[in-house]
């Protein structure tokens, strides 16, 4: 048994019997820098991008939790929308450049195979082993479409599920939370698949690069902090030439406005330390971005870096940050569902390269 899934056992053990405050990061140590990562972050915002455009048939009010990739020239943007009775569906939109993102046409999720009911918060990648289309997203558990063409919304397949049910370790800790925001990210041997449960804990599951879909268990907690410190929509992706990884996790401030924390490691399942990750030292808050076309949002929520590539291992390029997040007008207020969230991009102002 590997150090780190002992460590993992024994602190999801004392975390169960009270005994930890903090859990399997690092959240009392300086931050971790690489020469590529900078300690603290600043960004600038576009205004928003990508908002909902309802139709005949469906009525919606938001465009969030984006997957972005791009394929053959065009962007590519998965995400989700709800409609005014509280439903929830994947939608899809292209472009070729983000100055037409506003007026791209959308495609819901449930015209495909991948049918309608719950459906949310997708992530979209190439498996490069089956020379396959990956779209995962949750129904209540952890589900995937594959297809042979992303930019062909119509021919994903229907659900199948990466697990059929929650693990014990997260009912045990789950609370009154939900077990959302799954997420697939791969080294040269093995697929991890992380997962949140709106009560303070980070889940990771595991399963070998060739038994991939199949196969996930061993879930442990990664990360635990409180609830508001560690919410949901996390995301891990390899740091290109750096041998390092990157967490970056959502968290509620002191102000209730949405931002991210971020951390980083020498391997996925490995000790996540400190990066960016405090109010005043955010990965991406309000506070270290600027709005040249005015302040539209005082959320910086669910949403995923832009990659360098569009494979499992879910690689950045530290010299060319990019956040494609979701915001909303801060005088939005109402049940969650029916917020207004719209898509917007970031781009890092100081980087170190």
């Amino acid at each position: 048994m590997r150090y780190s899934r002992w460590f993992a056992v024994l602190a999801a053990a004392m975390l169960a019997a009270g005994g930890v405050s903090a859990g399997y990061a690092d959240t009392t140590a300086s931050a971790d820098t690489t020469a590529e990562l900078p300690s603290s972050f600043q960004w600038s915002s576009t205004g928003p991008l990508i908002g909902p455009k309802p139709d005949a048939t469906h009525d919606a009010v938001s465009f969030k939790d984006p997957s972005v990739v791009r394929y053959e020239g065009e962007w590519l943007v998965y995400g989700t929308t709800a409609s005014e009775s509280g439903g929830w569906n994947l939608v899809y939109t292209h472009f070729s450049d983000w100055s037409q993102a506003s007026s791209a046409p959308h495609y819901y999720l449930d015209q495909s195979a991948v049918g309608s009911g719950y459906r949310a918060a997708p992530q979209v990648f190439y498996f490069e082993p089956q020379g396959k289309w990956y779209l995962v997203y949750q129904t209540g558990v952890p589900s995937y479409s594959t297809t042979d063409d992303p930019s062909d919304p119509s021919s994903w397949s229907e659900p199948r599920n990466l697990m059929d049910s929650m693990p014990d370790i997260v009912a045990d800790n789950i609370g009154d939370g939900h077990w959302v925001d799954f997420w697939v990210t791969c080294d040269a041997a093995m697929c991890y698949l992380f997962s949140s449960d709106d009560n303070g804990h980070l889940y990771r599951a595991e399963t070998t690069l060739g038994e991939f879909p199949y196969g996930f268990g061993d879930t442990q907690i990664a990360v635990w902090d409180t609830p508001e410190d560690l919410f949901e929509a996390s995301n891990v992706y390899k740091v290109e030439g750096t041998g390092k990884y990157l967490l970056l996790v959502e968290a509620i401030g002191s102000d209730g406005r949405r931002w991210f924390r971020s951390w980083t490691s020498d391997s996925i399942d490995g000790f996540w330390n400190r990066l960016a990750d405090t109010e005043q030292n955010p990965f991406a808050r309000s506070n270290n971005v600027t709005f040249p076309g005015g302040e539209w949002t005082a959320d910086i929520s669910h949403g995923e870096l832009i990659r360098s590539g569009v494979d499992q291992t879910m690689t950045i390029d530290p010299c060319q940050l990019r956040f494609l997040y979701q915001g909303m007008d801060p005088e939005a207020s109402g049940d969650y569902s029916q917020l207004p969230y719209q898509l917007g991009l970031l781009s890092q102002t100081n980087s170190s390269c």
